[in-house]
């Protein structure tokens, strides 16, 4: 049997790590993974007719090329016809780790942006029913939009600030972030019993409620109080 090369090259090109602007910068923040936190607001739990009991978060993925950068158009995903917005606080960790304690947890905080978690309610609804996974409800492509991320020198960790969503000229949703049912060191501290965090990882925290479709045309207009101002159009995609 002959020796190996000691570099194998690869069968296809290996494509461009996914990445998240910084506010301020030119830097660039490489995305790991995408984790989102289901039902965490109890006014959403309640508009999706379930109990805001305190239960373990609820943890789902996104493809770190889910990612779209701020300002871009989104197109409009095929196989759905009920298509939302849900506005979220995103946390992008800057140091890994495993069994974090709740008291370390904020250590691990790179920064902090506005993003939006475009779910196909109708596949997430029949998912549900069925007792089936979500991912074909939200890990779709371009599922992510996000603004740039600030550091945590620039803004500090916020837990008491508007967040609200805007399509068009209509407020759709308007919350505040002390509303969250897990607080981001709780939500780090649980994400790392199950998987190793590494930097480069984004964590879409929940959205409050008022989510409700987009058609094409539609402006989506999102933020949080401190950080960058998310904005990003539903375009139609011609077969």
């Amino acid at each position: 049997m002959a020796d190996r090369p000691m570099y194998a090259s690869y069968v296809s090109s290996p494509l461009p790590r996914p990445w998240a602007a910084v506010h301020g910068s030119d830097d660039r923040f490489a995305v790991h993974r995408i984790y989102c936190v289901g039902r965490n607001y109890a006014d959403h739990v309640r508009e999706m007719g379930g109990d805001p009991s305190r239960e373990t978060p609820i943890f789902f993925t996104k493809a770190a090329d889910a990612v779209v950068a701020n300002g871009t158009d989104v197109p409009y995903p095929p196989r759905t016809t009920n298509f939302h917005h849900e506005v979220e606080l995103v946390v992008a960790i800057g140091k890994g780790g495993a069994n974090i304690t709740v008291d370390d947890a904020l250590s691990h905080v790179y920064g902090y942006a506005v993003g939006n978690d475009l779910t196909r309610r109708d596949l997430q609804a029949e998912a549900r029913d069925k007792g089936q996974p979500w991912d074909s409800a939200k890990a779709f492509d371009n599922s992510a939009p996000m603004a740039a991320i600030h550091t945590v020198e620039q803004v500090g960790h916020p837990t008491d600030a508007r967040i609200w969503l805007k399509v068009n000229d209509e407020i759709r949703q308007d919350s505040n972030l002390s509303k969250l049912i897990w607080s981001v060191p709780e939500i780090i501290a649980e994400l790392s019993t199950f998987w190793r965090l590494q930097p480069g990882d984004l964590i879409f925290t929940g959205t409050p409620d008022g989510v409700g479709p987009l058609v094409a045309g539609d402006t989506v207009t999102a933020g949080i109080y401190g950080l960058d101002t998310l904005q990003h159009r539903i375009v139609a995609v011609s077969v």
